[in-house]
């Protein structure tokens, strides 16, 4: 489990497990009211450190949320603010913690309606937090739709947005700030959800971390602290056999993406990479890169008998048809690490064969949407999704976009949030594939590969910055790797 298997600073937590973590808190005589005082003065110093005294409205819903509304009111008053509270929902029907936070609030509460907001140029969004569950309708929607454009700041998430799914759930108010409460949502993360959560911020409430096992959360934020300590690097005693020899099958008509793939498999640390191509285009390959090796694909076969030849890619430019699939299945008999990308994942879309069954966990699938689309189940959020995904192929699943999500098939999952729009360009996902085959190559876990991937993909052309094609990410990369090498 992740909890277990990865540091619980990049934890996340879904709306189930927060509420758990809270309940866990509690029980181990914490009072549930010093938890929602903490937040709520957390929530009055996002405002306190970005603007100067002014009129705000602080719009309260019927749960916990609405209490840390009611807690924040007060220490913005305290501060000198003029303070509005709007509640939606009657003040006699708070409940628990929240009807003890409203009593400590001494000014008036009117009910929740727009016409403040002319007033009011910056708003406390404490109505909804992530456990919404419905669509937004009526007087809540009307409110949040009209204070659009108005500085805000979301207590837990902007109302609209679901915790778990980023999703929006009718409308949503964009946030200029989020502040929430011991560790991230997936919500936090996934679009359109983390567009509009503004500067995010995580407050210490007084969750301690011991409740983390306990709860065993199973998706966690990518970064460095989950796989740096087994990123391969060259060893004294080392040679370029010992980093691997990767291969990659080159299609004969869209040659770029398997020598872009090839070539960020070698900048990634793979000691040797072969193309694997038809004679007709051989000299194309050849002419690339001097360290490159050439294989005529005929070879194929020769190539998965020799143990040094440990991990393949196949589907950059390789065409979509019965070929595609034969070379990745010949792959999977022959127990080699398979990682398996765009055409690849296109030709099993027309005639599976097989492929989920000769699948293990040491293989990666790396789809985009429209792939990923042809191959799997789309119902639900993307979390969930790339989830049953991975537990249906038996493989690693790396779903790409500007909030890629990578699961494994025991149900360890990781989103990315590194990764700048820069790389919408075509022959990015090439790269990225290289590199997963270029980590798999040097033998490190395929999860944990793909996560790394992903991660430094993202800070490769978060570096380069405007103006990014493909190949610029490979030049890149040995600044990323720099700053990773301990």
């Amino acid at each position: 489990m992740v909890g277990a298997s990865m540091p619980s600073s990049t934890t996340l937590l879904q709306v189930a497990e927060m509420g758990r973590a809270d309940r866990l808190t509690i029980e181990a005589g914490t009072p549930g009211i010093e938890l929602m005082e903490v937040a709520g003065r957390s929530v009055a110093e996002a405002a306190l450190v970005r603007w100067s005294a002014r009129p705000v409205l602080v719009a309260c819903g019927p749960g916990n949320n609405g209490g840390d509304g009611f807690v924040a009111a007060r220490h913005l008053a305290e501060a000198g603010w003029p303070v509005t509270v709007a509640l939606l929902g009657d003040l006699s029907a708070l409940k628990g913690d929240a009807a003890i936070a409203a009593q400590r609030w001494s000014g008036t509460v009117q009910p929740l309606s727009t016409e403040p907001l002319s007033e009011s140029p910056l708003i406390i969004d404490a109505i909804f937090g992530a456990g919404l569950a419905r669509a937004i309708d009526g007087l809540p929607a009307d409110f949040l739709n009209a204070a659009h454009g108005l500085n805000s700041i979301a207590v837990d998430m902007p109302s609209g947005v679901h915790g778990d799914t980023g999703a929006v759930l009718g409308t949503a108010l964009p946030a200029v700030a989020t502040v929430t409460f011991f560790r991230k949502k997936p919500g936090h993360l996934l679009l359109p959800g983390r567009e509009l959560c503004g500067d995010l911020t995580v407050a210490d409430i007084g969750i301690p971390d011991s409740v983390l096992p306990e709860i065993g959360p199973r998706q966690a934020e990518n970064g460095p602290e989950l796989w740096g300590e087994i990123l391969p690097w060259p060893q004294p005693a080392g040679h370029k056999y010992s980093r691997g020899h990767a291969v990659v099958f080159g299609g004969a008509e869209m040659t770029g993406a398997a020598r872009l793939a090839s070539g960020s498999a070698r900048r990634i640390g793979a000691g040797l990479v072969t193309v694997a191509c038809p004679d007709a285009v051989r000299a194309i390959y050849a002419a690339d890169a001097p360290g490159l090796l050439i294989s005529d694909i005929g070879d194929w076969q020769r190539l998965l008998n020799d143990p040094r030849m440990n991990a393949y890619l196949v589907g950059p430019g390789a065409g979509v048809g019965a070929e595609t699939r034969l070379s990745a299945l010949s792959v999977l008999s022959a127990g080699r690490s398979l990682v398996l990308d765009a055409d690849g994942l296109t030709s099993f879309a027309e005639a599976d064969d097989g492929l989920f069954d000769a699948l293990d966990e040491g293989c990666v699938l790396t789809p985009h949407g429209g792939e990923f689309a042809r191959l799997f189940d789309t119902e639900g959020g993307k979390l969930d999704r790339v989830r049953r995904a991975a537990q249906t192929a038996g493989a690693v699943v790396l779903l790409k976009g500007a909030d890629t999500v990578i699961a494994a098939p025991d149900g360890r999952a990781v989103i990315n949030s590194d990764a700048p729009p820069d790389l919408a360009t075509a022959g990015s996902g090439d790269v990225l594939a290289g590199m997963v085959l270029g980590l798999r190559t040097q033998g490190m876990p395929a999860f944990e590969a793909a996560c790394a991937a992903v991660w430094m993909h993202g800070a490769a052309a978060a570096a380069f910055g405007p103006g990014l094609i493909a190949e610029d990410l490979i030049g890149e990369l040995p600044g990323v790797l720099r700053r990773l090498h301990p």
